[in-house]
């Protein structure tokens, strides 16, 4: 016969563990969420000025669309780079170093790079 005790030391550590994964998908997907109204808002991250993005409407056509982002950034350290000084791999680019010149925050940036890489 099994006991009760043992049962609830047996699936106590799963059900933690559980609640513990669904708070992280939870704390991603807003993550997610914030880097898309970053990305998508006209005063901050603007992206759709220039890239075609998914679901944004009215975008731009002077940067490559922003379509298989994992495949083109395996590295996603390289997109925040990217996102955060884009003349240290392109000094004749004319997307904005969103974070060199603080026209961004380091958490705007981070959630915009996690949207992105959703794509």
């Amino acid at each position: 016969m099994i006991r009760k005790t043992a049962v609830i030391a047996f699936l106590a550590p799963i059900i933690m563990f559980g609640s513990v994964l669904s708070g992280v998908a939870t704390a991603d997907e807003a993550m997610i969420e914030k880097g898309k109204e970053v990305a998508f808002d006209r005063k901050k991250g603007n992206c759709l000025a220039c890239h075609m993005i998914d679901d944004g409407s009215l975008p731009g056509n002077q940067g490559p669309p922003l379509i298989s982002m994992k495949a083109r950034f395996p590295d996603k350290a390289k997109l925040r780079a990217q996102i955060y000084n884009p003349l240290e791999r392109n000094p004749n680019s004319f997307m904005p170093p969103f974070g060199l010149h603080n026209i961004l925050s380091d958490g705007d940036i981070d959630a915009i790079v996690e949207y992105i890489y959703t794509l």
